[in-house]
C-alpha cells in the first residue's frame, strides 16, 4: 500500500500543480477544469480515463456541460499519496 503524504511533501506537490487544491474533509486534491462545450469536456475524460486505467488509479469526478470536477485520494491508504500526484500531472498535461 501506499503511504500518505505529510503536510510538507503535499504542500510541496500542490505547489508545483497548476490551481489544484486541498480538501481536508475528504483527504483529496481537487480541482474544476471547464471547456468549451461537453464534447470538448467529455473528450478530456476519456482521455483522462484512459491514463487512469493505464495507473490503475482512478480519479472521483463529475461532469456537468462543459464542466469536470476532478478529486484524487487513494483510498486504501486513507489520504492523499504520490500516485495521486503523479495522475494528477498526467491530467494537466492532457488540459494543455
Amino acid at each position: 500500500m501506499a503511504a500518505t503524504l505529510s503536510d510538507q511533501e503535499r504542500g510541496e506537490a500542490l505547489a508545483a500543480l497548476s490551481d489544484w487544491e486541498w480538501d481536508p474533509a475528504r483527504e483529496a486534491i481537487r480541482k474544476r477544469f471547464t471547456f468549451r462545450d461537453f464534447n470538448e469536456a467529455f473528450g478530456f475524460m476519456t482521455r483522462v480515463a484512459l491514463e487512469a486505467e493505464r495507473a490503475n488509479h482512478h480519479p472521483e469526478w463529475s461532469n456537468v456541460w462543459n464542466r469536470v470536477d476532478i478529486a484524487l485520494t487513494t483510498h486504501d491508504a486513507g489520504g492523499l499519496t504520490a500516485k495521486d500526484i503523479a495522475l494528477a500531472k498526467r491530467i494537466e498535461a492532457l488540459a494543455a
